[in-house]
């Protein structure tokens, strides 16, 4: 069983940066794969950002080249710095766990967090 819970959330203007954190509860945090998922009212659950047990990273199109996934197994926590917001990248982070392969796909998470709000003003 695993725990999760996210923090960091905010306002913040276009161009601007925030670092969202995920606190894990619970035993072998460095054997799952972490993964940050966006959702707004309007649409489906969205790929963000994942890291595998190994360290090997992956992006979603959409945050490539200014989202940072990271994650610090002493402190059962994953990170997620994000530079250059948008307005469109607003909607309510959540991370997420698993030991599922296929990390893009929310289906494959067991453990969610609550979720934090990220939004960002033109």
């Amino acid at each position: 069983q695993v725990q999760l819970k996210e923090s960091g959330g905010g306002l913040v203007q276009a161009g601007g940066s925030l670092r969202l954190s995920c606190a894990a509860s619970g035993r072998s945090f460095s054997t799952y794969a972490m993964g940050w998922f966006r959702q707004t009212p309007a649409d489906e659950r969205e790929f963000v950002a994942a890291i595998d047990f190994d360290g090997s990273i992956y992006y979603s199109d959409y945050v490539k080249g200014r989202f940072t996934i990271s994650r610090d197994n002493a402190k059962n926590t994953v990170y997620l710095q994000m530079n250059s917001l948008k307005p469109e990248d607003t909607a309510l982070y959540f991370c997420a766990a698993t030991r599922a392969r296929y990390l893009s796909d929310y289906i494959e998470y067991d453990y969610w967090g609550q979720g934090t709000q990220v939004t960002v003003s033109p």
